[in-house]
């Protein structure tokens, strides 16, 4: 008799990006284990076996996702120019590109799911944005440094920034009349030429 040959999952970065694939293509709520095992020619069984989990499923998933944004970003912060104009850009990246924005849904049940999450899992969670924090208030400090923004302590102006940045970037991702990309985009120049400024 001749002995069955197994199918080589595939790797694991395939999983991840077949996974975001179908949140953008069918939303969060079709996302199952069995639906992507479909997807990915596996059991649902055995993504189990990987993942253990469909909330761990979900978190390096958008560990992956945020990877790729993080590479963006860093290429985005190298770049010659302003820091008001890379300051720009990181908004840009940082702010939805519509409703129902794939990373966006994928984060926004990551952070319902957090409430009853693993410490490991929090303290990843954690990560993810103290990354995008980070390369924040370097930026902040490096316009304050060069007198391109007033004087301001760039650890709390992030901190406050960001919180302006997530309450307006769920609206866009939910899909909220009236905050699309544009007119959030609109209201964060605003206020960062209002408190950013130099002369300001």
């Amino acid at each position: 008799m001749t002995p069955r040959r197994r199918t080589p999952a595939p790797p694991r970065e395939d999983v991840l990006a077949a996974a975001m694939a179908m949140i953008a293509e069918r939303g969060l709520e079709k996302l199952t284990m069995a639906a992507l095992g479909r997807e990915v020619g596996m059991s649902s069984g055995h993504l189990l076996y990987y993942f253990g989990s469909k909330d761990e499923l979900l978190l390096r998933t958008l560990e992956w996702s945020e990877g790729r944004l993080g590479a963006e970003r860093a290429r985005l912060l190298a770049r010659s120019g302003t820091a008001r104009e890379r300051l720009d850009g990181y908004v840009e990246l940082y702010v939805p590109d519509g409703h129902r924005d794939p990373h966006w849904t994928l984060w926004l049940e990551v952070w319902n799911r957090s409430q009853n999450a693993e410490p490991e899992a929090r303290d990843r969670q954690a990560a993810i944005e103290g990354a995008w924090h980070r390369d924040l208030v370097a930026l902040l400090a490096e316009g304050v440094s060069r007198g391109e923004f007033r004087p301001v302590d760039a650890d709390r102006y992030a901190v406050r920034l960001r919180a302006l940045l997530d309450g307006l970037a769920i609206h866009v991702a939910i899909g909220l009349r009236g905050t699309g990309r544009t007119q959030v985009l609109s209201h964060v120049r605003e206020f960062l030429d209002e408190t950013l400024a130099a002369g300001a």
